[in-house]
């Protein structure tokens, strides 16, 4: 499918690895950074780009997901390989100026990672990754055990992952790229134009699966369920072990904050569909220990926590919850979340 008019693809070789990138807008105009989340590429944002005539507007494909360079993940960093990588980008495209980043579920630890170590114009998260990282944690952010069982590469569902190494486009399974997009990314009214959803298919089969990317390697555990996380991949970077952007409270000066989340989102939620305490208190994992040592994690009550911390220590906070949206707002709630998000830029 072309990219809609107004919105360019380009490459750069930076001095990490080669990034591919939409863009848009005027090269004088202050600049946003969009980074989309696990599972998408940058064309997960162009449907926003010719809406901000006003900005120069980058999307990347990051590293493991689109038409960048193939390159392993370091999952002991967190999401700082994706956060190095994004500050790579924009000094190869001589980007001087502090940028705003917008940050999609596991982007949302990796921008807030990347102004932990450099000066931001602002941050806005999109139904963002819990500050304690995805799965076993207690709403205090404590493991529900030491080797943080429960996280990691091995809860990836090893049917999504096979289909994905084959490029299955179909909707035959549940566990079909595109019935897992249209059942998780969206509220369950919204359904993105046929050619559309056919191009956001393919962007996601673009994804390099394998233990260095995704889902990651795993590491047997004696604790339920059975595994804990490896040290490469993305599903491994998201568990509590590395995933941790709780230092955001502590960055001076702090740049303005803008929190949007989907009331319906199946993902990032206290008590997500996806995440091990959940299911396993729905008897769908047998052997859960019980919600005293491994509760289903209140991943937006955690958000929510760490952003009252981040105001009362001085920050600047705007939140905007979406009845009726998903994990994805700016898909089914296009027109809301632009002006939610404009409006923020003006007053930053």
């Amino acid at each position: 499918m072309e990219l809609l008019p107004g919105v360019h693809s380009r490459d750069v070789d930076t001095d990490r690895i080669r990034m591919h990138y939409l863009e848009s807008g005027p090269s004088g105009a202050p600049v946003i950074v969009m980074v989309h989340g696990n599972l998408s590429t940058g064309r997960f944002y162009e449907h926003l780009m010719p809406e901000l005539p006003a900005y120069r507007v980058i999307a990347p494909d990051m590293r493991g997901f689109g038409d960048s360079e193939n390159a392993p993940l370091d999952a002991t960093r967190g999401l700082d390989d994706w956060a190095d990588d994004l500050h790579a980008l924009v000094r190869a495209l001589g980007i001087t100026d502090p940028v705003h980043l917008v940050g999609w579920s596991t982007a949302g630890a990796a921008i807030a990672r990347y102004a932990m170590a450099r000066p931001v114009a602002s941050l806005t998260f999109v139904d963002p990754v819990s500050p304690h990282g995805y799965g076993g944690t207690h709403a205090d952010g404590t493991p529900c055990y030491p080797d943080f069982a429960g996280s990691g590469g091995g809860g990836a569902n090893p049917e999504l992952v096979r289909r994905l190494a084959a490029g299955d486009a179909s909707d035959e399974s549940p566990f079909s790229i595109r019935n897992v997009m249209n059942a998780f990314y969206f509220a369950p009214s919204h359904r993105e134009p046929p050619e559309r959803e056919d191009m956001l298919v393919a962007e996601i089969l673009k994804t390099v699966t394998g233990d260095a990317n995704y889902p990651g390697d795993s590491t047997p555990s004696d604790n339920w369920p059975g595994t804990a996380p490896g040290v490469t991949g993305i599903l491994n970077a998201l568990s509590p072990k590395y995933c941790d952007w709780t230092g955001l409270v502590d960055v001076d000066p702090k740049p303005p904050v803008l929190w949007t989340h989907g009331a319906g989102d199946l993902v990032v939620a206290d008590g997500s569909a996806l995440e091990m305490g959940t299911l396993g208190a729905a008897g769908a994992i047998p052997g859960w220990p019980g919600a005293e040592v491994y509760p289903p994690q209140p991943m937006v009550g955690q958000i929510a926590a760490l952003l009252e911390r981040y105001e009362q220590a001085g920050g600047r906070v705007r939140t905007s919850i979406f009845e009726g949206s998903g994990h994805g707002p700016h898909f089914d709630a296009r027109e809301r979340w632009l002006a939610e998000f404009t409006g923020f830029l003006a007053s930053s």
